[in-house]
């Protein structure tokens, strides 16, 4: 389909399917070796396909990773992360996430101003002017220079040490605030968490774009990863403004494709091998075990595609921002999961909408089973999936 030929027509179905081949929730559909075809065989091809994976919970988004590109394991993330082939800050929205260590400037540069403009109030609260604040860069920097690494627990302490007091959530937005200014993020991993190091050390090679490039950069690759989906879709996800997303996408739409339903225009990656809509299957296997804050489900601002309304509470509680693990079946949300330790490993529990059939089960165990080899520990099914008579 060529960027500049007429929007095609394509229905709901048409949508899914290439979004789950996109995720690297679906088959493999071209062996290019490049970043818009390429098999996801590593931590850092899927990152780089995704551009930005929602990592404000870690667990959750190691498997983000795992699910997309079958065999891997939690030690093979670890080993991204530890080495820094992966980076994990607030690129946008003041969230946590994986990203390519070569992007992650540029799209500061985009994001950070507005970001910080936002929390003018908050500092106020917290005491925390800009001397301070860059009392703090100043300590970071000297502390973690020559490649060294800190735990929050131990910068914390540093900063008290030097007469800034971290309690009462200005420790967190002083982090938060060197990330986004560029100064700060996470590096390698510490038992269950990561220590911050300087990221000018950790991702040495930035890419330098100018402005309108970057836009349209942060533009296309949203739908290399995501498409198709639509430019509020993009507006929601990056938190940019409608004027620069715009922008964005005047700058790389001779690179996009553009699918109407219905009224609405959807793009995607004029390079993206999907191959016949049709013979697409739905999804890799039946039924897939997501993770919490899932792109498949949290990378568009309508949810519809995935899950139906009525049921968007039950993954969404209280829509207050906790978006559970979902258990997806050709597409379409049909429950979520939730997972317990245990002195023998892990169980898990689906908590399907409707019950499971006895071939929903059996997939939800297929998929269990590869999360099992992911983190490389025992997980069982709990009773609780037993299939339902219909």
């Amino acid at each position: 389909m060529s960027a500049t030929a007429a929007a095609i027509t394509a229905s709901a179905r048409d949508v899914t399917r290439i979004r789950l081949a996109r995720q690297g929730l679906g088959p493999a559909v071209s062996f290019e070796p490049t970043g818009v075809n390429g098999p996801l065989n590593t931590p850092s091809d899927v990152v780089e396909r995704m551009l930005a994976v929602q990592a404000q919970d870690l667990a959750a988004a190691t498997w983000a990773l795992g699910v997309r590109s079958p065999g891997l394991t939690q030690a093979d993330v670890d080993r991204a992360l530890n080495e820094g082939s992966i980076v994990r800050s607030w690129p946008m929205r003041g969230t946590l996430h994986f990203v390519p260590p070569a992007d992650l400037k540029w799209m500061l540069s985009l994001t950070t101003t507005r970001l910080l403009a936002g929390t003018t109030t908050r500092r106020a609260q917290l005491d925390l002017d800009l001397p301070v604040i860059e009392q703090a860069r100043a300590i970071a920097e000297e502390a973690l220079s020559g490649g060294r690494a800190l735990s929050r627990a131990e910068f914390l302490a540093l900063l008290d040490a030097h007469g800034i007091a971290t309690a009462g959530q200005r420790g967190y937005h002083l982090i938060w605030h060197l990330a986004q200014s560029g100064t700060l993020c996470w590096g390698p991993r510490v038992g269950n968490a990561q220590a911050l190091v300087l990221l000018d050390e950790w991702a040495p090679e930035p890419r330098r774009l100018e402005r309108d490039e970057a836009l349209g950069e942060f533009v296309l690759r949203y739908f290399t990863g995501h498409g198709p989906a639509t430019l509020k879709d993009f507006v929601w996800w990056a938190q940019l403004t409608v004027a620069d997303a715009t922008i964005g996408l005047a700058v790389a739409r001779e690179r996009l494709s553009e699918i109407r339903v219905g009224e609405v225009s959807y793009f995607l990656a004029a390079a993206a091998d999907t191959g016949s809509w049709d013979s697409l299957p739905r999804q890799r296997s039946p039924v897939l075990a997501l993770g919490g804050f899932d792109e498949m489900l949290l990378g568009y601002t309508d949810r519809s595609f995935a899950v139906a309304e009525e049921n968007f509470s039950r993954v969404v509680p209280g829509k207050n921002g906790i978006f559970l693990p979902l258990l997806l079946e050709r597409g379409r949300v049909l429950g979520t999961w939730r997972r317990q330790k245990t002195s023998r490993g892990i169980t898990v529990e689906p908590q399907p909408f409707d019950g499971l059939t006895a071939r929903q089960r059996a997939s939800v165990e297929r998929s269990i089973r590869e999360y099992s080899v992911f983190l490389g520990v025992p997980v069982q099914l709990t009773d609780a999936a037993a299939p339902a008579v219909r």
